[in-house]
């Protein structure tokens, strides 16, 4: 048995188990992959749709305990792909929901998750508040691109004068641009 412990089911191309599993297939060591629900397999239609169309072709089909789906049938194929459409709208359900939360706590101040650059969690845990130091270094960036300076540029000036990043450690183009998207999203 193969399991992706831990990894979500969003995407498959990023799942090595998954991915050990149909070379199996492509190799003639199995002639079915059985899953335990659809929407562990996958959480996009396309994806599971790609799946099963591979297996197909490799004359191998695609069983779900949860479900009691069988791919080898056309009746199957058609409840396949019903159960894998409702699987990714549960996805965007729960993703849309996830956004909701996270921007009603932001306009509250509360945090949601790590504290980004310029402020840290406060002692209650779950709002947020000014950090004194990293807002002057924001205030720096701000400078720096008002005076048409590059990423690469703002980055070299803010480890020449030993500015921390997040991470106490040197500034790296993604560190920057992850702060710059994090203050327009703020903003």
């Amino acid at each position: 048995m193969l399991a992706d412990a831990g990894l979500s089911g969003k995407r498959a191309d990023n799942r090595p188990e998954l991915q050990r599993a149909l070379a199996m297939i492509d190799g003639g060591r199995a002639d079915a992959l059985i899953v335990y629900k659809l929407d562990r397999l996958a959480r996009c239609t396309i994806d599971a749709l790609e799946i099963a169309q591979g297996l197909d072709k490799r004359g191998a089909s695609l069983h779900s305990l949860t479900e009691k789906l069988d791919t080898g049938s056309a009746m199957g194929r058609f409840f396949f792909t019903l159960v894998a459409s409702l699987a990714e709208m549960e996805r965007g359900i729960i993703s849309e929901r996830t956004a909701a939360a996270h921007a009603h706590k932001r306009s509250r101040g509360e945090a949601t998750g790590h504290a980004p650059f310029g402020f840290r969690l406060a002692s209650d845990g779950s709002t947020l508040e000014p950090d004194a130091e990293e807002q002057q270094t924001l205030a720096l960036i701000d400078r720096l691109l008002v005076q048409g300076k590059s990423q690469r540029a703002i980055v070299d000036e803010l480890n020449r004068l030993r500015r921390p990043s997040k991470q106490g450690g040197k500034w790296q183009r993604s560190s920057l641009r992850s702060v710059l998207a994090t203050r327009t999203r703020r903003v």
